[in-house]
Formats: C-alpha cells, structure tokens, sequence
C-alpha cells in the first residue's frame, strides 16, 4: 500500500484532485486537511496556509496519480509524495478492491 502526500493551494483544488483520482480509481480514499506550510520559493522564506490531501493507493499506481495530478494542479512544482504503509488486511483488501 502507498500514501500520497499532496499539498494544494486551497481545499477547492484538493477536493477536486481527489475527485478525480477516486473518479478515475486510482485511489481509495482521501483525506483533507488544512495546514500551515513554509519552504523556500525563488530565493525567499515563504509561509501560507494550504491544504494536504493524503490519499490511499497501491504502489504500481503512483506514476497515474502523479501524472493526473500534474494536469490540473495550480502549482508549478505540485508536492507529490509516495510513502509506503502497511495496513491492516481488510483495510488493505479493500483498497485494493477499489482501485482499478
């Protein structure tokens, strides 16, 4: 199993990227969360608020999430990242069975 860590300009964008990965099965789930983030960008310290959608997958989907992702996100440089996770067999079993 894999989580994918994706941060998003505001909870619209993140709500409509995980429509469309669970739109399109690459994903099981989603959860959206509100959070405080600072990084540098272009030579500066920069701080604002976003939203982090961590959605669940299996790993031989990660290419298509990013990808899909990639078209219509609002950032030039979108944060994607793939972890992998162990979970509990059902949950697993379930993921599984929903994403095609």
């Amino acid at each position: 199993m894999i989580g994918v860590y994706i941060t998003c300009a505001n909870k619209k964008e993140a709500s409509r990227i995980s429509r469309l990965l669970l739109g399109k099965r690459l994903v099981g789930c989603t959860n959206i969360f509100p959070v405080e983030s600072m990084f540098w960008w272009k030579g500066k310290i920069s701080a604002r608020n976003e939203f982090v959608i961590i959605a669940k997958s299996v790993e031989k989907k990660y290419n298509g999430i990013v990808s899909e992702v990639k078209k219509i996100h609002s950032y030039e440089i979108p944060c994607i990242i793939g972890i992998p996770e162990k979970a509990n067999r059902e949950y697993l079993e379930w993921i599984k069975g929903e994403v095609r």
